[in-house]
């Protein structure tokens, strides 16, 4: 998966995560910035999951949105 193309499309992109996450406010996700590290730090945060759960979700749900 290129992240490259996640950061570059990440405004269109916060809807969607807001959606599959609901606990992210807006400024959360402007932080977030489509930096895989930082999204998958704020739900690790907000949902008390380990690094591989997260990484795996984060992976799960952006294979079908680039």
């Amino acid at each position: 998966m290129n992240w490259d193309i996640i950061e570059g499309k990440w405004n269109q992109l916060k809807g969607s995560v807001k959606e599959k996450w609901g606990d992210f406010t807006d400024d959360e996700l402007t932080e977030v910035a489509g930096k895989k590290d930082k999204l998958a730090g704020k739900l690790q945060e907000k949902y008390g999951w380990t690094k591989e759960k997260a990484d795996e979700q984060i992976n799960s749900f952006f294979k079908d949105k680039v």
